[in-house]
């Protein structure tokens, strides 16, 4: 009776998850059963559940020093919000699926906004005071990390492609990477005010991205599986990987590095595809080289017509004053006898006819 119990109740998509007791209950034998009852029946249920990720939002003040509150997001769905101080749950939000990253900005006691990547390719915005988090943006893989530059969101993704939203969830643009990428870290340079992504991938490369720019590449011993830049010790620029074979390697940045070098190089310059002949029609080419003809002489090409209009004038005035003068004109310039003469042929060849009038 009771392991129908249980699958009933597991088979509702609508009802409290199962503990790992009950859980555990379900996959035993049927002759073990009473038994693990006999066992277990004096154990409390507990439904512990696993850290799928972590963030850190600032309370108060946006120091670097100031105090953060931590937000974790679990492996049951729900995503905490703990106060630094005393440790107590400040906010508690149940979400579609398991968060695998987390971003913030903002502080918690004025307003804030934090990004919820989910293990089923959706991406959540969060905001203060809201009861639900706001669907933003439907993947098509699983994200493999998400960061924050500026306003705009950076997310890479298992099908090898690195896109940016802004902040309307518009998509600006997106990159295709050589090969699949293990992780991403933002970076702020704050020594030259340089802010772009980390990429790295699984042929032990790490990229630097400012937009959709690459500025510069680097290679790792082994393929990175974590990367953070920020702060160690007195180095204000540090960046700090991970391998998959769990070695650490830290990396100092050159105090007087001048990244915008490559930025320069990647940015600035005509596209290639403004190099490739295209196929123009005849009559286009033609059309083209007119304009361009008119463009470069259009003021001899108007003073030519001037001169031509003034010609077709006289011409036309000296036929006209000349068919006055021998009476060549068929209507009487005399205001006395105001005559018009017409005449018409009627028929062809011998039976034809004229008449005047």
């Amino acid at each position: 009776m009771l392991h129908d119990m249980l699958e009933s109740i597991k088979s509702d998509s609508d009802a409290v998850p199962l503990t790992p007791l009950s859980t555990k209950f379900l996959q035993t034998a049927p002759h073990q059963r009473t038994h693990f009852v006999a066992v277990y029946r004096e154990n409390p249920l507990k439904r512990q559940t696993v850290i799928t990720a972590l963030e850190t939002l600032k309370k108060s003040h946006p120091d670097d020093d100031a105090i953060s509150c931590l937000i974790i997001g679990t492996e049951n769905k729900d995503m905490y919000i703990l106060d630094p101080e005393a440790f107590t749950v400040l906010v508690k939000q149940s979400l579609p699926s398991q968060p695998v990253f987390l971003r913030s900005t903002g502080l918690y006691d004025v307003d804030f906004r934090i990004l919820v990547a989910c293990r089923n390719g959706n991406i959540l915005v969060m905001k203060k005071g809201a009861n639900t988090p706001k669907f933003c943006i439907t993947l098509n893989s699983h994200p493999i990390g998400i960061e924050r530059i500026g306003k705009n969101i950076v997310i890479a993704t298992m099908d090898k492609n690195l896109m940016c939203y802004n902040n309307k969830i518009k998509n600006l643009w997106s990159i295709p990477m050589p090969n699949h990428i293990t992780c991403l870290a933002s970076m702020d340079f704050k020594a030259k005010t340089f802010k772009g992504v980390l990429v790295g991938m699984d042929n032990s490369e790490i990229r630097v991205y400012r937009d959709k720019f690459l500025v510069d590449t680097m290679t790792v011993p082994d393929i990175p599986a974590m990367m953070q830049f920020g702060k160690y010790d007195r180095e204000e620029s540090t960046l700090i990987v991970i391998t998959k074979s769990g070695g650490l390697h830290i990396f100092i940045l050159k105090r007087n590095v001048d990244l915008s070098q490559g930025l320069a190089s990647a940015s600035v310059g005509p596209s290639p595809k403004q190099f490739q002949k295209l196929n123009v029609p005849r009559k286009t080419k033609t059309f083209v080289d007119q304009t361009l003809r008119e463009r470069e002489h259009g003021v001899t090409m108007h003073r030519q017509f001037q001169h031509d209009l003034y010609r077709l004038r006289l011409t036309t005035a000296r036929n006209f004053a000349e068919a006055l003068e021998k009476k060549m004109m068929p209507i009487s310039n005399s205001n006395f006898a105001p005559l018009k003469l017409a005449a018409n042929v009627q028929g062809i060849g011998l039976c034809s006819d004229s008449q005047s009038r």
